[in-house]
């Protein structure tokens, strides 16, 4: 298991779990109720268009409700798990237990985040990182009325996790790596936030038999969204240690998980 963070509030542990220069220059940004830890101060560049929609007001408000649902039904097929089922697929395959130390990276507005928290307990923490300031706006709006008081939410970039290594048990990060303009340097700094025994759970892009090879290019220039090969994921984790790797193909999309060795 993790370190587990000092006790306290959800923003003091996390900090506690920052490098000692992410932690200098976090900024807490209130939003609502609550507030985040801002360590970019500035935007990233987007990868492209899909990207760019979520920085804008408009996704982030209709992200839970519609725009994610509909999108991730159109790319997984009309028999492909619904979003409960994915929140499922992504405990099942993080195996989370009371007083977990989670990561979700690309968290958007925080849905999975939440979930994670309520499985891990009190004392657990569930962290969302995400680098669009209007989703988390919605992400970390206060969430005591809720009873979840063991979450907290950090603006950063996935691909320089701003994080200790092994300071994590689970990290998941769904819908999300085949948008980051290097998204095996993402899986490299995954890996190395992971304490060992730790779980990954990924959801990402598959190119099928179905999707013609000359157009793949077209799509990922036009789109800034990467797709990968049926067994390119799974191969990477292998590659990087990840044993007992899983993985469930539905549409486009695939489902892939995989757990460290418990020492190393």
């Amino acid at each position: 298991m993790a370190a587990e963070p000092e006790h306290g509030e959800p923003i003091s542990r996390t900090r506690a779990l920052l490098t000692p220069e992410a932690a200098a220059r976090a900024v807490e940004e209130p939003a609502g109720g609550g507030a985040y830890l801002d360590l970019l101060g500035g935007d990233l560049e987007s990868t492209g268009a899909a990207q760019r929609l979520m920085t804008t007001r408009l996704v982030p408000a209709i992200y839970e409700r519609w725009w994610r649902p509909a999108l991730a039904r159109a790319v997984k097929g009309l028999t492909g798990p619904g979003m409960g089922e994915e929140i499922q697929i992504a405990r099942l395959l993080l195996g989370l237990g009371a007083s977990d130390v989670v990561l979700d990276v690309a968290c958007g507005p925080g849905n999975f985040t939440r979930e994670f928290a309520r499985a891990v307990g009190e004392g657990g923490l569930a962290v969302g990182i995400d680098a669009s300031r209007t989703m988390l706006a919605r992400a970390a709006q206060d969430p005591a009325p809720a009873g979840i008081l063991n979450l907290a939410f950090v603006r950063g970039d996935a691909t320089s996790l701003p994080f200790r290594d092994a300071c994590f048990d689970g990290v998941c990060c769904f819908a999300a790596l085949h948008l980051f303009s290097d998204p095996f340097g993402a899986l490299d700094e995954m890996r190395r936030v992971l304490a060992p025994g730790g779980r990954i759970a990924l959801m990402t892009s598959a190119r099928r038999k179905l999707t013609l090879p000359p157009l793949k290019p077209l799509i990922e220039l036009a789109s800034g969204m990467r797709v990968f090969e049926s067994r390119e994921i799974v191969a990477a984790l292998k590659e990087r240690g990840f044993e007992s790797v899983r993985q469930r193909l539905a549409g486009l999309v695939q489902f892939v998980g995989g757990r460290l060795p418990a020492s190393t």
